[in-house]
């Protein structure tokens, strides 16, 4: 009884841990975006590929939180037990989908009246574009699986659960490929100038402990399904650990001539009044 209690306390602390640095990963950013009056260095299809996979995050935890007849198909597919979604996935899903459209606003310069009057206005590339189309292409036909299959067996057949599972995937998706536009715009520039590693970090640490709590709710369990069973949260944390380390990579070894951007950044986000310049 008082391991199960110390094992539940300590998967609540990693988990209100994790959406406390993941959200702080996405103030770093748009708070130097902000103070430099540019989005230079930095590209549009980060902020816009993540409003369409935390939105479908935040739609497929809501549905196994708060369903009653999803958590009912979970169940049957896995031995009897609950999902593994907690309302700090729930909460992190639906701050983040904010945090990424301020994010994404800043690239049309007349809305915060950034200096960016040389740079011209970046499109979403076709990869994103892509995405987003085969996404909705997707999901509608599970969706209309899902129709032409009514009674079917929950546990063999196609149920509303394929469904949620379909819009979990385009987070699946998007995981897997948000963070390459600007691991090569860094390639390309040869610099991470105008990019936070802060966000990193704090994306790092998320990782960490959202990875914590998946694993500590599964052993309460006791049936690793429940990892099996969460696959995007799974994917979320283990693309956070290996693609934040390729970005560190490139900040401290491959382009390591940044310091004085790196001081110059850390002295806005904490005294935005201290350092002005680019």
């Amino acid at each position: 009884m008082a391991a199960s209690f110390i094992l539940s306390a300590l998967s609540y602390v990693f988990g209100w841990g994790y959406f406390i640095s993941w959200s702080l990963s996405f103030y770093p950013q748009p708070v130097l975006n902000y103070y430099r009056q540019s989005t230079s260095g930095t590209t549009i299809d980060f902020p816009a590929i993540n409003i369409l996979g935390f939105a479908a995050y935040f739609i497929s935890n809501t549905a196994f939180l708060y369903s009653p007849e999803i958590r009912r198909q979970y169940a049957a597919r896995n031995h009897g037990l609950t999902p593994t979604v907690k309302l700090n996935d729930v909460a992190f899903a639906a701050h983040a989908t904010i945090c990424s459209m301020i994010s994404m606003s800043q690239y049309f310069p007349s809305i915060w009246g950034f200096r960016d009057g040389s740079r011209r206005r970046e499109r979403v590339g076709r990869t994103v574009m892509g995405i987003f189309i085969g996404s909705i292409i997707g999901v509608g036909g599970v969706a209309a699986m899902v129709a032409a299959s009514p009674g079917t067996d929950v546990v063999s057949g196609w149920a509303e659960i394929d469904i949620v599972y379909a819009i979990s995937y385009v987070k699946l998706v998007v995981t897997l490929v948000k963070y390459i536009p600007q691991l090569v715009t860094n390639y390309n520039n040869k610099s991470t100038h105008g990019w936070s590693i802060h966000q990193i970090i704090f994306d790092l640490i998320g990782g960490f402990l959202s990875l914590g709590q998946l694993g500590i709710d599964s052993y309460i369990q006791r049936d690793w399904s429940g990892v099996t069973g969460n696959p995007v949260k799974l994917c979320l944390g283990n693309s956070s650990l290996v693609f934040d380390s390729m970005f560190i990579v490139q900040h401290y070894i491959l382009y390591p001539g940044v310091g004085k951007t790196e001081h110059s950044e850390g002295r806005r986000l904490l005294d935005p009044e201290g350092d002005e310049t680019a």
